[in-house]
């Protein structure tokens, strides 16, 4: 039984700092906007018919 708690213990353990570690990068991480631009040919726009 020890090993037990101890397997979950680690789990808890393991997820504590994952989620510990999506607090912060949501909590200190800012994005940058920025506009994007992608070119499309105009053969793909246009087709022949």
């Amino acid at each position: 039984m020890p090993s037990l708690f101890r397997f979950l213990f680690i789990c808890a353990l393991i997820a504590g700092v994952i989620y510990g570690t999506m607090v912060a990068l949501v909590t200190f991480v800012n994005p940058v906007e920025r506009d994007v631009t992608i070119r499309i040919p105009s053969e793909r726009i246009n087709k022949p018919q």
